[in-house]
């Protein structure tokens, strides 16, 4: 993060200003990835012009970063009249697109109205496995050229690798596309659970010993390079810390305009059809609730030697029973990193071990009495 990001994220916390937000279009879209955590179906999405106003809302709360996603952002064909009227109020704006649908013109277009960056999903570098992946035969050779035809108008291209079970061998070689294209490349072990609350897709997840040479590889994921030091634990200032920036100068709006801490936080904060968005953020009870939470009121997580350094997910934990509890997946991302488990994962293991030695019991009794 920029110096200078730094200092409005800090002044935005200050003053309470909803500094960024992803606004998703759409949820529609013409890949079906495996792992999508969203429904697909239009359940009734907003206009043009409840949009436009919702646009107009977030520019006077103070918006400055707008985050434009989906679905596919590009599946409406309002997209550009969205992107032109989003800029004309002055938002930084990045989008996140498979870019199936992204050709010359459209690249041109994006261009022409300062769009700041786009990412990109790409999940492996060979065709039988992306494609796998998203269900679309030919979305790996139409997302690079759609890739060539960005760089080729000099815009900043993200190339986001999303790690399962399918690719975990692909990531050297999605970097490697990424040097060739000379666009960056993100690398981000979680899999996220179905906003409906099913957890199936968790399935996915790569296991421990992937997981660890993943964030044991120099400069592959953030944080990585800090892997050989040992946890030291929550100070008093660490106890004092805010989880993340959800709710507290970021949030995220859906197509149907409901309003949540983050995209990964589906906890229904309010919704813009129904009440002012600058109102649901100021003084909406869940998102207060949120605001409230810092280590110190997270028991197990406040007592944990990671306590001071953990990635953890509040959305994540929500989902999975506890917006004050830890996130599994965050525990194992901390056990990778450092190899010393967490208060959660000593404590499911010393569970797993005590139901093991409870069933064994039955057992031991009856071939005693024989």
């Amino acid at each position: 993060m920029s110096h200078l990001v730094e200092e409005m994220s800090a002044k935005a916390l200050k003053l309470g200003i909803p500094l960024s937000v992803q606004l998703d279009l759409t949820y529609r879209c013409n890949e079906r990835c495996v792992h999508c955590y969203l429904d697909h179906e239009d359940h009734g999405e907003m206009t043009t012009s409840e949009i436009k106003n919702l646009l107009d809302q977030l520019a006077e709360a103070g918006v400055f970063f707008l985050t434009l996603s989906g679905g596919e952002i590009l599946m409406r064909k309002d997209f550009f009249e969205i992107l032109e009227y989003a800029r004309l109020r002055a938002f930084c704006v990045k989008l996140k697109t498979n870019a199936v649908l992204i050709r010359e013109k459209e690249a041109a277009r994006m261009r022409d109205l300062g769009v700041e960056s786009i990412q990109i999903s790409i999940y492996s570098h060979r065709p039988e496995v992306h494609d796998a992946i998203t269900k679309m035969p030919g979305s790996l050779k139409r997302s690079i050229r759609a890739i060539r035809f960005l760089r080729s108008e000099g815009l900043h291209v993200t190339m986001a690798n999303v790690l399962m079970l399918q690719n975990i061998q692909d990531y050297p070689g999605v970097r490697a596309l990424g040097a060739e294209l000379g666009v960056e490349v993100t690398i981000d072990p979680t899999i996220t659970p179905r906003m409906d609350g099913d957890r199936s897709l968790l399935d996915l997840n790569i296991d421990q010993v992937a997981l660890e040479r993943v964030f044991r590889e120099e400069g592959l994921v953030e944080s990585a390079g800090e892997s050989c030091a040992p946890p030291t634990g929550p100070d008093e200032d660490a106890l004092n810390m805010l989880p993340c920036s959800a709710g507290h100068t970021a949030c995220y709006v859906s197509p149907y305009g409901d309003v949540y801490p983050c995209v990964q936080f589906p906890l229904p904060s309010g919704n813009v059809r129904q009440m002012k968005f600058v109102d649901i953020w100021r003084d909406s009870p869940q998102l207060n609730e949120v605001r409230a939470i810092t280590l110190r009121d997270m028991p197990s997580c406040s007592k944990c030697a990671h306590g001071g350094t953990c990635t953890r997910c509040p959305g994540l934990a929500f989902m999975e029973g506890n917006m004050r509890g830890p996130s599994t997946q965050d525990c194992e991302k901390s056990f990778a990193r450092t190899g010393i488990p967490s208060v959660n994962l000593m404590s499911k293991k010393s569970a797993v071990a005590g139901l093991v030695q409870i069933q064994s019991v039955p057992a031991m009794a009856t071939a005693a009495s024989a």
